[in-house]
């Protein structure tokens, strides 16, 4: 399947890189990119994306690794990003806070939005010579889901604060303020990257769910009807649907990214999951929810996050791929689907537990760091099934090369070993009953 037509993206299939950076429950300040040796491993890491036929890319900047600092930046993990993936032909589209804020700044703080804007600008200045347009830009990554976790869990640390002096929820803590102040964010930050990047695009991502009642009563109806109507949220304030006072206006939802994964669906009250392998008929088809999603919006859009754990990952894709075939059909412009993570990568509250849902395994070596790659066989041989007629269907392994970027490492082309898709948990939060 390609890209529709003049898609600004340079392929359809995509891959993302998990970068999460956010401090956790127990205290943990988590750098994604560097716990998967992502950031020593670069070149590799792209010379094997590209060699897969995946030449768009999702990457983070991190605004809490970027600031050391009010009004003083380090941008070099995303300059040397950007300057590779010019070596490797490769787009990336950038987010720029993936849920991680300064240390000084909480998500109840107002100062949290012109100090955002800032840092979008800075980084737009910086990267808007390192990168051919068209130039994405993901402000704040899934608003909604970091509005939930923030308010309703401990996920997001003392971002969040969520917890009264006696260690009870605290009821001043409302997920929807979050999201306000988080939308109110973004908005300020793409004003701030205009100003800088006049020809910026923007791509605003949050999870696309379904939520059924567990027992078929009008009450259990209406509460999974409004739980599932706070997925609109964030979007419809983005777009000036919802609290115009804000700020938000119709040309605000530039491009729209639906994160979906097989937990993405479930019932009330109970939460139980709708079981993708066991083919619950409960669950909703994913080009139906892209066509729900085209409906309200009427703006592009791309599958920004999905993928599967363990032995499930190549079915996992071969369903995706047929979605988005049967949404084409229906009339979505859908421009692309990004496998997401690439790379297995830790959790994020117990980051010595890994996640085995990468195309590739990290080879980790003493002490649990990552000395290497392996491919997972079975995921990459349905990504090669599901590539563009004119892609290699069985791409070549590139060689390693000792220079620059491209330093040290294993073999990606080494099969994972009889091993390889087992294991691993659910790589994903649910959005939760509040939203």
């Amino acid at each position: 399947m390609t890209g529709a037509p003049q898609s600004p993206f340079r392929s359809f299939w995509m891959g993302g890189y998990e970068g999460a950076d956010h401090v956790n429950g127990r205290g943990d300040a988590l750098d994604m990119v560097r716990a998967t040796g992502h950031d020593r491993f670069l070149g590799q890491d792209y010379r094997a994306a590209r060699a897969l036929g995946l030449r768009c890319l999702r990457e983070s900047v991190g605004w809490r690794l970027s600031e050391r600092a009010p009004g003083q930046w380090d941008f070099s993990r995303a300059v040397r990003m950007a300057r590779t993936a010019r070596r490797h032909g490769l787009q990336v589209l950038w987010t720029l806070m993936h849920y991680g804020v300064p240390p000084d700044l909480t998500l109840l703080d107002d100062g949290l939005i012109p100090r955002f804007a800032r840092f979008a600008a800075e980084a737009a200045r910086v990267l808007k010579p390192l990168s051919s347009g068209p130039r994405f830009y993901t402000p704040i990554n899934e608003i909604s889901f970091l509005a939930w976790a923030a308010s309703s869990t401990n996920a997001m640390g003392p971002a969040g604060a969520h917890l009264d002096d006696a260690g009870q929820e605290d009821s001043k803590v409302s997920g929807y303020e979050i999201k306000r102040r988080l939308v109110r964010a973004a908005l300020a930050g793409m004003d701030a990257i205009r100003d800088v990047d006049p020809d910026a695009r923007f791509l605003h991502i949050d999870p696309v769910i379904h939520v059924v009642p567990t027992e078929d009563t009008p009450e259990l109806r209406q509460l999974a009807s409004t739980i599932a109507s706070y997925q609109w949220q964030a979007f419809d304030m983005l777009s000036g649907r919802q609290d115009p006072e804000l700020g938000g206006h119709a040309a605000a939802l530039d491009w729209i990214g639906l994160n979906h994964y097989h937990s993405s669906q479930w019932e009330v009250p109970s939460e139980k999951r709708l079981a993708w392998h066991l083919g619950d008929p409960r669950r909703q088809p994913l080009s139906e929810l892209l066509r729900l999603v085209w409906e309200r919006y009427q703006r592009p859009l791309i599958v920004a996050e999905t993928g599967h754990i363990g032995r499930g990952r190549a079915d996992w894709l071969l369903d995706i791929a047929d979605q988005a075939r049967r949404a084409v059909q229906l009339g979505v412009p859908l421009a692309g689907v990004c496998l997401y993570p690439l790379l297995d990568r830790p959790d994020w509250h117990e980051p010595e537990r890994w996640h085995r849902s990468g195309v590739w395994h990290v080879v980790r070596g003493t002490h649990g760091v990552p000395v290497g790659r392996r491919v997972v066989l079975p995921y990459a041989r349905a990504l090669a099934t599901v590539l563009p007629c004119d892609e290699p269907p069985h791409p070549r392994p590139l060689p390693l090369r000792g220079r620059g970027d491209d330093r040290g490492g294993a073999d990606l082309s080494l099969p994972l070993g009889p091993r390889g898709d087992r294991g691993g948990a659910d790589l994903s939060l649910p959005l939760g009953p509040r939203g």
